[in-house]
């Protein structure tokens, strides 16, 4: 914490977080109420396809509630990424080790890991197929593959070029995080012309946006150079988040502010030489827009495995994002009952944060466990998410909300549309902590 950032909390307020902070990790990491019961006898086999927390945390989950199990996890990928944390290696706020860590350190005990992806997916015959060729029996199958982000959308768009040319974004990796820093970096010592966008299509982490929104702002307020800048936030949608009291919260900071907002415009293609952006309306007019900073939110889908296979939606509100067909209340596959989503993946109303990961996830386990042993699924998961709204450096909303998009607060302390230390706090210093304990199973 810098001295600035010191001098927000006055006596009071101090007191008020230090009694306060074990409260506010509860958000996440209190115990899900499950005790565990005698551990279930079998021989079975699982497959987990994908490593990220969903993936992890379910493996984690069963091998406490199963004996005998065999657990098999399918992803090449070697790091694991905090991605919760990107908005603040990308605005500045922690360097970028803060986000990565070994893979490797987080498997559990005795499960096997196949460093490949799923190239194909077959329910019907109950086994996936590898990228290198390579066809895998399964009893059970967990899908956490995440989404795919669809770049190809946005003609002209190279994630290569990201920090070069005012281009960011904070949705590809870590090293586009440290990149769109370097990019905010530099804008915010001259200010100019800076562009924001949100495409139509569900997301990770929608409160990302906003974020980096908000931080953007306060960055040019830091350096002095508000009064040479303007920022507009372009949405493909009528809104910009999809729970209505946030939405309007939201706005009226930003009309406070001086954050304009553009609505139902669709970024289609970006000149990254010449810094402009296109947008293209419902009716398919084109505006075209110069920048000297913008930030990109990519089209997000299911990946091809999943969206081209027979566990993806058919019909319905999901179908176009090839989306897991999953019932958004116990999140067991609707056609396929050997088959659970969890994470970004699955196909319902709400829910792409690591919040909702740390809620369903045990559910998901048990869910598993109760097939297995012959009974059917008995919780019920409301769809709960979670968002620490950064407003700016120092200061956050905390918001929790469910698949209805009712306000959900788990602290009764803490208003959840008024921002304050305690959010950032939380954003800050607690939830990374939280996050592993759910990656490895403790809660």
């Amino acid at each position: 914490m810098n001295a600035r950032q010191d001098d927000l909390l006055d006596t009071n307020r101090r007191r008020w977080l230090m009694g306060s902070a074990a409260a506010g990790a509860a958000v996440w990491a209190a115990p899900s109420g499950q005790a565990l019961a005698a551990r279930l006898q079998t021989k079975a086999h699982v497959l987990i396809a994908g490593s990220g927390l969903g993936g992890l945390a379910v493996a984690h989950r069963l091998n406490q509630f199963l004996d005998g199990v065999r657990i098999t996890i399918i992803d090449r990928k070697e790091e694991h990424n905090y991605q919760p944390g990107y908005t603040l290696v990308a605005t500045g706020v922690w360097p970028v080790s803060k986000v990565r860590d070994r893979n490797a350190d987080f498997m559990p005990a005795g499960v096997t890991w196949i460093k490949d992806m799923v190239a194909e997916f077959d329910p019907a015959g109950n086994a996936v197929v590898t990228a290198s060729g390579v066809r895998v029996r399964y009893d059970y199958l967990v899908v956490a593959t995440g989404t795919h982000q669809d770049w190809s959308q946005i003609e002209g768009m190279d994630i290569s070029a990201l920090g070069q040319h005012g281009l960011t974004s904070v949705y590809p990796s870590p090293e586009a995080a440290v990149a769109t820093w370097t990019a905010m970096d530099a804008f915010r010592q001259k200010g100019g012309q800076a562009v924001m966008t949100l495409p139509a299509t569900p997301l990770k982490c929608a409160g990302a946006p906003l974020k980096m929104t908000f931080m953007l702002r306060d960055r040019l307020a830091q350096a002095g150079t508000l009064d040479k800048s303007k920022v507009t936030f372009y949405s493909a949608l009528g809104n910009v988040f999809g729970v209505n009291v946030v939405n309007d919260n939201v706005i009226s900071r930003w009309n406070d502010l001086g954050i304009g907002v553009e609505y139902t415009q669709r970024l289609k293609a970006i000149d990254i030489g010449r810094r402009q952006a296109t947008f293209a309306s419902p009716e398919g007019n084109a505006t075209e827009v110069p920048y000297d900073f913008i930030h990109v939110v990519p089209p997000m889908r299911a990946p091809d495995a999943i969206k081209d296979s027979d566990l993806a939606w058919k019909e319905g509100a999901f179908a176009a994002g090839g989306w897991l067909e999953v019932d958004k209340s116990t999140l067991q596959h609707r056609r396929f009952p050997n088959v659970f989503g969890i994470g970004d993946i699955n196909g319902t109303p709400r829910g792409k944060t690591a919040a909702t990961v740390k809620k369903s996830a045990p559910i998901v386990a048990q869910h598993l466990v109760d097939v297995m042993a012959g009974r059917q699924p008995g919780q019920t998961f409301d769809g709960y998410t979670s968002c620490p709204l950064i407003v700016k450096e120092g200061s956050a909303m905390l918001i929790e909300f469910d698949y209805e998009g009712r306000l959900t607060p788990s602290l009764p302390m803490v208003e959840p549309l008024q921002a304050g230390y305690f959010g950032w706090f939380m954003k800050y210093r607690l939830l990374k902590p939280a996050y592993m304990a759910v990656l490895k199973g403790r809660v």
